[in-house]
C-alpha cells in the first residue's frame, strides 16, 4: 500500500491492489487510514512501552485503557481475572478501578512472576485488591484454583493477555470462558498481531495465528458468546472506530 500526504492541497491519497482513492486530509477516512499506519510503526517502535500506571509499568496502549475502563464501570464486575502479569501494571490499573468504584477484586494469572515484580506488586496501594496465581494460565490445577476464588454469585471478566498465540488464546478461552458471566466479558487482547506479520519486528505467521483468529474461532463454536466491539457512552465526532491493538478481542456473554 502506497499513501501519499498533501499538507498543500489538503488530500490524502490511497493506493493499494492497483486502485487509488483520494480523501480530503481532514476526513474520518483519512484519519483512519493513518491511525493504522500509526499503529505498525507504533507498535515496532515500542511505543507501549512507555507508560506506567501508579508507578508500575503498563504495556498497553492508552486508548485501549481508556475503552476497557469505560466498560468495567459499566459492568462493574466483582471479580477482573487477568492472564499475563508482567510488571504488574495492568492488574494495578484494574484495581484502581476496583477500588474507585468502591466494588471488585483482581486475579492476576502467570507462568512465571518474576521476584522483583511479586515484590513490587504486593507493597503497591493495590496490593489488597490483587490475588496472583503462579503457573501456566491453561494448567488444569491453576484453573481450578481460580475457580476456587470466585464466588457463584459474582459478576465475572476474563482479560486474557498472555501467550498470544492462536492456539494458546483458544485454551484460555475455553478454560476461562465458562467464568464470566452474562453481559460480561471476555477479553482476548493484542490481536494487532494479525497487521503486524510485515513489520521488522513482527513474524509472518501473525498473519493466522494471532488472538483475533482465536476469538472469531471459539465465537464461531460458543453460541453464548458474541464478537461485540462495546459502543463508545460519548461521542461527539464522525468516528466510529477504535484506535486499538485489540482488534475482534471482545467476547460478550449473552
Amino acid at each position: 500500500m502506497k499513501i501519499v500526504v498533501e499538507t498543500a492541497s489538503q488530500t490524502l491519497e490511497e493506493h493499494e491492489g492497483g486502485k487509488s482513492q483520494t480523501y480530503p486530509l481532514y476526513s474520518r477516512e483519512a484519519f483512519e487510514i493513518l491511525s493504522r499506519l500509526w499503529l505498525r510503526v507504533g507498535w515496532d517502535q515500542k511505543y507501549t512501552y512507555t507508560f506506567t500506571w501508579m508507578a508500575r509499568p503498563i504495556i498497553q496502549l492508552p486508548q485501549d485503557l481508556l475503552r476497557i475502563q469505560e466498560v468495567i464501570y459499566r459492568v462493574k464486575p466483582d471479580v477482573i481475572i487477568e492472564t499475563g502479569i508482567a510488571h504488574g501494571g495492568s492488574l494495578v490499573f484494574y484495581a484502581s478501578l476496583c477500588r474507585a468504584m468502591g466494588r471488585g477484586r483482581v486475579i492476576g494469572i502467570d507462568i512465571d512472576i518474576r521476584p522483583h515484580n511479586r515484590e513490587a506488586i504486593l507493597s503497591h496501594e493495590m496490593a489488597p485488591s490483587i490475588t496472583l496465581v503462579e503457573g501456566s494460565s491453561t494448567d488444569p490445577a491453576v484453573i481450578q484454583q481460580v475457580r476456587q476464588l470466585v464466588r457463584g454469585s459474582e459478576q465475572v471478566m476474563a482479560i486474557l493477555d498472555s501467550d498470544h498465540s492462536k492456539s494458546h488464546v483458544l485454551a484460555e478461552l475455553e478454560a476461562y470462558g465458562s467464568l464470566v458471566t452474562s453481559g460480561s466479558y471476555l477479553v482476548a487482547t493484542d490481536g494487532i498481531m494479525q497487521d503486524l506479520c510485515d513489520v521488522p519486528r513482527g513474524k509472518p505467521r501473525w498473519a493466522w495465528d494471532n488472538p483475533s483468529s482465536a476469538a472469531r474461532e471459539f465465537a464461531a463454536t460458543h453460541p453464548e458468546f458474541v464478537i461485540e466491539e462495546p459502543s463508545w457512552p460519548f461521542n461527539e465526532s464522525e468516528l466510529a472506530k477504535n484506535v486499538t491493538h485489540w482488534p475482534d478481542a471482545w467476547l460478550r456473554r449473552l
